[in-house]
């Protein structure tokens, strides 16, 4: 028996036993000698070590997917369960129920401390789909539509006379009643402002956070928490300026219901916007603006805030 005979056979054994991988093919009688027989098995034992260690990081590689998303999401949440009474106070001072004071001292005389928190629920939901998908743009506002139709809902039905109210007790039973009331295209109920509002919330955000940042870091010499703070209040403030007409609009087309006769107050946003315009003038779209600042800016602030604690604790975690 020739020695490369039987080092050819161990070299079986090894791979096929030992390291459970595919060695059938090898031959018992190779062509070459046992020189570049050796260097080959060096080769392909090495090259099946290499998979072995990338298939863990094909598992692993859908979790730097979806952790923007998901990050955006949480983080979003967060800044909803701190923000949702000033956003109930923004709408119903939309809704011309008077100023921040006058519908402060309304709500905790008529309806109690438990009113600002109502359509909790339709908020988290809405964070859950339009900000976790934000990074989709009009797509994302798209996905969060119905959520922000049943929370403009929820917020708006102590305003109507009690006959007229909707009384939704959750978000899913908003979605569930505008179905089965008015159909799955009722939904998207006022999409089109939705979307635009979006588009010109990001872009104020978005933008000016980053030139913020670089401003506040670079220029000024701020820390990490005073130019994240900084940043986030400039970006606050954009992103209400920019997204308030649009919010108006959405939030009058979301909210409205026919009368007697079965007629809704506008045909359609820009139906919307011509009698606003007719009735109130162009400063009509800034109603309540300094409540929406201080809803928006505050919200965005925290976004940011979370994001950042977020990743801090991922990057610990090694995620």
């Amino acid at each position: 028996m020739k020695p490369w005979k039987s080092f050819c056979d161990f070299e079986k054994y090894y791979y096929y036993h030992r390291l459970n991988i595919a060695c059938l093919s090898l031959p018992l009688k190779p062509t070459c000698n046992c020189s570049s027989f050796f260097s080959f098995s060096v080769f392909f034992y090495r090259n099946c070590l290499k998979m072995a260690e990338e298939k863990p990081k094909l598992v692993a590689g859908v979790w730097p997917t979806v952790k923007p998303f998901v990050n955006g999401g949480a983080s979003g949440m967060l800044a909803t369960c701190v923000i949702q009474p000033i956003d109930m106070i923004k709408v119903r001072i939309q809704l011309g129920q008077g100023s921040a004071f006058a519908v402060t001292k309304t709500m905790l005389k008529n309806e109690g401390v438990g009113a600002f928190y109502k359509g909790l629920s339709a908020g988290l939901l809405r964070q859950a789909t339009y900000t976790t998908a934000r990074l989709a743009g009009a797509i994302g506002a798209c996905v969060g539509s119905p959520a922000d139709l049943a929370l403009i809902r929820m917020q708006a039905d102590a305003t109507v006379p009690a006959a007229q109210r909707r009384n939704y007790t959750n978000a899913f039973h908003a979605l569930f009643r505008i179905t089965a009331d008015e159909g799955v295209l009722a939904l998207w109920k006022g999409a089109g402002p939705t979307v635009v509002r979006a588009m010109a919330l990001n872009m104020g955000m978005l933008a000016s956070y980053d030139q913020s940042v670089e401003f506040f870091k670079d220029n000024i010499g701020l820390g990490e928490t005073s130019t994240v703070i900084g940043a986030s209040t400039v970006s606050g403030f954009f992103a209400a300026a920019c997204s308030l007409p649009f919010d108006y609009v959405k939030t009058q087309i979301q909210k409205m219901q026919p009368d007697a006769e079965g007629k809704y107050p506008y045909t359609g946003s820009l139906d919307c916007v011509m009698k606003t315009l007719k009735s109130g003038g162009p400063f009509k779209f800034y109603t309540g603006f300094p409540v929406y600042s201080v809803r928006i800016a505050p919200h965005v602030m925290m976004t940011w805030i979370f994001l950042n604690q977020i990743q801090k604790l991922e990057k610990a975690a090694g995620l």
